[in-house]
């Protein structure tokens, strides 16, 4: 069975009378199938640019016609105008057209007011439609967005608009990624924007994802180099900060990710956001979490997922403390057993707690993802440390916001190791500032918004 695909232009007489022709064929026809796609007037040329484009095709006027072989697949083949549609139905048909010029006019004006009344019908319909925004930034491939647009991620969520800004992306490489999500077909997923520049940059935006990961850019080239880029990344996110304290929800959850400067990152989005809640800021490196219980769970002999509660202090893109003082392993075989749900702590069952405590190297950086973040400090003293300074601490999620765990033992040890990662990050925090404000080494006190 063959289709044929009619396009043309809604007010087009041509494309009117190839329609007329096309709808006697399908009545008296049992196997004539026909599409018919009506496009506004000023949308035409682009339209039928990219369609010539994508399929190789040469066309100009309009309408255009093509056949799809259903049963076979394979692209379609270019029939041509009105004038080659008329032929093929008299050569292989037996039946010709001859509509009057004034019926023509009559139907292709039926056709724009048609037109039109379906857009602004949908128009109405979207205005009802209360979407879910969420931005991502730095996204290469669609492999992450079915696990997080789910109904485990977002329960009670049935339409999501989800916006894809990448400013080193090309305009094609992000109309090719665009198509790969809708071709992906979510139910949740309600509309997908791509975006090269910042003119609507998380506008409206409930959840914010930051994958810029400048990592790979920073490893070579020169110490002047590595400044340059540094000073460019710090620039960057101050900008996104402003734009998410303008444009943002008030109650926007921001996730920052990737392998550098992650906490400087988020403290730059943070104190450019002041309007919103430090608390909805948050960083992690998301491939780490498969590391840390992998050297754990080898240890131990178990799965991965079998430990859980690990503790990271400090700053997770530098100097940083494992702390399994709450670690729980399950499905551990040892001298006491019991069902599934039954845990022990881990460092109990570890036959020498000094190297438990020493598990972490420089390549081993790792965060419990679903757990413990790295979180702004919005309280003033926390464990001492100056104000303002993001480090991994162990947190709870609660009212939309992350707050610390305060039932936590941090030990003298402990807390000259949580000062020395805030020296570190100062350090770090002044190296990016002097060239703006002057700002002292000791302290970041009064730049925390909140």
């Amino acid at each position: 069975m063959a289709k044929f695909v009619l396009a043309g232009k809604a007010d087009c007489p041509k494309y009117a009378k190839a329609e007329l022709l096309a709808d006697e064929l399908q009545h008296s026809l049992p196997n004539f199938r026909v599409h018919k796609i009506s496009i506004l007037p000023d949308k035409w040329k682009e339209w039928l640019e990219s369609t010539c484009k994508t399929n190789g095709w040469k066309h100009e006027d309009s309408p255009v016609v093509w056949r799809e072989l259903v049963d076979q697949g394979g692209k379609g083949s270019l029939l041509g105008g009105l004038s080659d549609f008329v032929k093929h139905c008299q050569d292989y048909y037996g039946i010709t057209s001859d509509v009057p010029t004034d019926l023509m006019l009559r139907v292709a004006a039926e056709n724009l007011e048609t037109k039109m009344s379906l857009i602004t019908d949908e128009q109405h319909r979207l205005s009802l439609v209360q979407p879910f925004h969420i931005w991502i930034t730095g996204l290469t491939c669609q492999m992450l967005i079915p696990h997080l647009l789910s109904v485990e991620v977002f329960p009670g969520i049935t339409a999501i608009n989800l916006h894809l800004l990448d400013l080193e992306g090309t305009k094609e490489e992000m109309q090719e990624l665009q198509m790969d999500v809708e071709d992906l077909a979510l139910s949740t997923l309600h509309q997908v924007t791509v975006h090269t520049g910042l003119e609507q940059a998380f506008q409206d935006a409930n959840v914010i994802l930051l994958l810029d990961d400048f990592s790979a850019q920073t490893e070579d080239g020169s110490d002047g180099e590595k400044q340059r880029r540094a000073k460019a990344t710090s620039d960057r996110y101050r900008e996104y900060g402003q734009l998410v304290d303008e444009r943002a929800s008030r109650q926007v959850k921001v996730i920052v990710s990737g392998e550098l400067s992650v906490n400087l990152r988020c403290l730059l989005l943070a104190e450019n956001a002041c309007s919103i809640h430090g608390g909805q800021f948050v960083a992690t490196a998301t491939q780490l979490e498969d590391e840390a219980r992998a050297v754990i769970a080898k240890e131990m002999r178990v799965r991965p997922s079998d430990v859980t509660d690990v503790f990271v202090w400090g700053n997770i893109s530098g100097a940083f403390f494992t702390d399994l003082q709450r670690a729980k392993v399950f499905n551990y075989r040892g001298a006491v057993t019991g069902p599934p749900s039954f845990s022990q702590p881990v460092l109990e069952l570890l036959h020498d707690r000094s190297d438990a405590s020493n598990m972490h190297t420089p390549n081993l950086t790792f965060v419990k993802i679903g757990l413990f973040k790295t979180y702004f400090n919005p309280l003033p003293g926390l464990y001492g440390l100056p104000d303002g300074v993001v480090l991994s601490v162990p947190v709870r999620f609660t009212d939309g916001k992350w707050s610390v765990l305060f039932d936590v033992a941090v030990d003298d040890k402990l807390k000259e190791k949580l000062e020395l990662y805030a020296n570190e990050l100062l350090q770090v925090c002044y190296s990016t500032e002097k060239n703006k404000t002057q700002m002292p080494q000791s302290t970041l006190s009064g730049m925390n918004c909140n």
